[in-house]
């Protein structure tokens, strides 16, 4: 008989260490030390080229966050996990290690901020181009496609423009011109999204967002599901020809993750392994509250539009419905009058914290154009065209008609 397939829960919670702790604690204890010791001069080498599977160093590996790589493994199929130390983190390692001087990626202006200065700023000192398209319109993203592409990228529900994308519609086309595709999958957790079924090569996730657990400490995860033939790839053809597939992984843990320093640290990896135990509740409790309140505040006269694909009239209800399911995630966003009206109401909420992140246990709202864009200037603004009159609205644990109360209050007083 066919062994039942586990709830993603059971599974993340009774996943074993790879090897047993010498106490046997069944949280895995943080290993905050710096370096490890070695009885031979010849283990120490085994370990350093990287045959042994032996820690050396914690800017490398460590106990610690391996276990919780070896669980985000176990619950999503991907090959390999690298933790870093942001989601920002995970975005600029994955493009160290595929872009090269003279490649262009190919992506839309409607990313989250700092995504959007990475792609538009930073690379750019590097030689590298990004051709911001409309990814919703696969004609216009085929004609920016070329030989020199080192990857289609996209946010699977794009922060805060709430757009979405055919996922396997983008990997169809990219893949058929040897291109990877690369998703932030941050909006959606993994008891909603399987990158697996839509063909995506590489995806990064804010692990600050849902998995910490109630926001308790900054992080990002890279997964490689070694899909891709990197032979395709300027940058890592010469690899792929010793290793394969495994080409991201390898240049990733032995070069550019090591060289960056970016690794996680031991105490956050414990915190989000922590928080990863109760994903799959506050996941779908934080969803189900933000589809309660979107519909509510259609009702709101003072409320222009509303923003959160689980509506039914929503453009992407349909798409997101095929792609995420039943929970959609736990980001909505509301336009008001004006950007005088939205300041308004930011100063007059008392449950809603007025702060920027995403997916905490707290609900928390952020006027984005005035914050998260604030520093862009009138032109780039102008390009990735997030409203003035927009708020965006991270939805929390907290019960759905308290925070109608503090809605009403706060356009009332």
């Amino acid at each position: 008989m066919e062994a039942k397939k586990q709830n993603i829960s059971t599974t993340i919670i009774n996943r074993r260490f790879q090897q047993k702790d010498s106490h046997g604690a069944i949280s895995m204890p943080i290993y905050s030390g710096a370096a490890f010791e070695f009885d031979t001069a010849e283990a120490m080498e085994d370990a350093f080229l990287g045959k042994s599977g032996k820690h050396t160093y914690s800017r490398i590996s460590n106990p610690t966050v391996e276990a919780f790589e070896d669980r985000i493994q176990q619950i999503t199929g991907a090959k390999n996990v690298t933790a870093v130390a942001s989601g920002m983190a995970a975005i600029s390692n994955i493009f160290m290690t595929i872009a090269y001087s003279g490649a262009n990626i190919v992506t839309t202006s409607h990313l989250f901020g700092n995504t959007f200065s990475f792609f538009l700023f930073t690379l750019k000192a590097f030689g590298v181009e990004v051709r911001f398209c409309n990814l919703l319109d696969i004609n216009e993203v085929e004609k920016n496609i070329d030989d020199k592409t080192c990857a289609v990228f996209t946010e699977i529900i794009t922060n805060p423009h709430i757009e979405v994308a055919d996922l396997k519609a983008l990997a169809d086309l990219a893949h058929s011109k040897n291109v990877p595709v690369v998703a932030d999958s941050t909006l959606v957790a993994w008891p909603s999204f399987d990158a697996k079924q839509f063909d995506v090569d590489l995806e990064m996730v804010s692990s600050t967002k849902y998995l910490s657990g109630g926001a308790t400490s900054i992080g990002g995860l890279i997964l490689d599901y070694q899909r891709f033939d990197w032979a395709q790839s300027p940058r890592l053809d010469t690899l792929a020809k010793a290793v394969g597939k495994r080409a991201f992984t390898v240049k990733l843990r032995g070069e550019i993750s090591r060289n960056l320093g970016a690794y996680m640290s031991p105490h956050t990896a414990y915190l989000q392994n922590l928080g990863l135990e109760t994903l799959d509740l506050r996941f779908k409790k934080m969803s189900e509250n933000c589809k309660n309140l979107a519909e509510f505040l259609q009702s709101v006269p003072e409320v222009k539009s509303v923003n959160y694909t689980g509506l039914r009239d929503n453009p992407f209800h349909e798409i997101s419905q095929r792609q995420f399911g039943e929970y959609q995630g736990a980001m909505l966003t509301f336009s008001l009058e004006n950007q005088a009206a939205c300041f308004r109401f930011i100063n007059r909420v008392n449950v809603i914290r007025r702060a920027t992140n995403l997916f905490d246990n707290k609900s928390l709202i952020i006027h984005p154009l005035s914050t998260i864009y604030g520093t862009l200037s009138p032109e780039f603004k102008k390009m990735v065209e997030v409203p003035a009159d927009m708020l965006r609205l991270s939805v929390g644990l907290e019960d759905p008609e308290d925070l109608k109360a503090d809605i009403l209050q706060a356009f009332q007083s």
